[in-house]
């Protein structure tokens, strides 16, 4: 489907796994990882559903009764995701996710954005190939121990019926959803002002787009390959963001003329 036209932000971490799956020059940036990030997901949910979820459930049923069933594989889900997010830190994946974001915007026709920050080689078999060392500080998304001790206070509200567990998936949405586009910022090069204006006039967007790629996340042992499409997903919403923008300039956050964007992107 082409990129011109709208889509709902949270349809984008779905669009981000159909792109990588049907984009072949992108498969190297997942396989080279793809051993240690299968067998260290596993174990670590193996471990969890082993020795945590039954104790949990039993716990839950307290105060849920049957659906403490699901709450508990909720519950357990979102401590595997917190354990391998943060070990994942270690196998320098940031890196990957960036080269995946910026081989996106390439190969898409948003070469110039990419080039501000990064070396391009004009010839390579792929667009990955293509990619040279960043020129500055290139991030996907910045180490957040805020973030991590949020994700680690909300887990609680599985414990409450019915209510709890979409009440976490959003709130942890709601934090986490801006941070998919802050390689974007930076190639926008935004003062922390306009990225926080952004940030607030796209809250709702950013909200549903954390929503799902958090929903991906939890899914054991793909949960990482999830990671890597949602940054897929985020280049996409970007490039869509992009060939929406009047050709007056790279700075929109300074400019009146963009603020309609937030209307048209649902």
């Amino acid at each position: 489907m082409p990129l011109g036209l709208s889509k709902a932000a949270w349809l984008y971490p779905l669009r981000g796994i159909y792109y990588f799956a049907s984009h072949s020059f992108l498969w190297p940036l997942f396989r080279t990882r793809l051993i240690p990030i299968v067998l260290l997901s596993a174990f670590i949910y193996a471990i969890l559903f082993f020795f945590a979820y039954l104790p949990q459930v039993a716990f839950l049923a307290i105060f849920q009764g049957a659906g403490a069933w699901v709450s508990g594989a909720f519950l357990v889900l979102g401590e595997g995701a917190a354990i391998v997010a943060g070990l994942f830190e270690a196998f320098f994946v940031d890196e990957t996710l960036v080269d995946i974001f910026d081989a996106v915007m390439v190969s898409e026709g948003q070469g110039e954005l990419v080039a501000a920050s990064r070396v391009l080689y004009p010839q390579g078999d792929d667009v990955v190939k293509r990619l040279g060392k960043p020129t500055q500080n290139a991030v996907y998304a910045p180490f957040s121990l805020r973030q991590i001790l949020e994700f680690i206070i909300l887990l609680p509200l599985n414990f409450i019926p019915v209510a709890g567990t979409p009440m976490f998936l959003i709130l942890t949405g709601y934090r986490g959803g801006p941070f998919h586009h802050w390689r974007y910022f930076q190639l926008l090069d935004l003062t922390k002002p306009e990225r926080k204006e952004r940030i607030r006039r796209r809250q709702l967007q950013y909200t549903t787009f954390g929503t799902v790629a958090l929903v991906l996340q939890l899914v054991p042992v793909l949960s990482m390959f999830f990671l890597m499409s949602t940054a897929v997903g985020a280049a996409l919403w970007a490039i869509e963001i992009e060939n929406r923008r009047p050709l007056l300039g790279r700075r929109p956050d300074r400019d009146a003329l963009y603020h309609d964007d937030e209307h048209t992107l649902p």
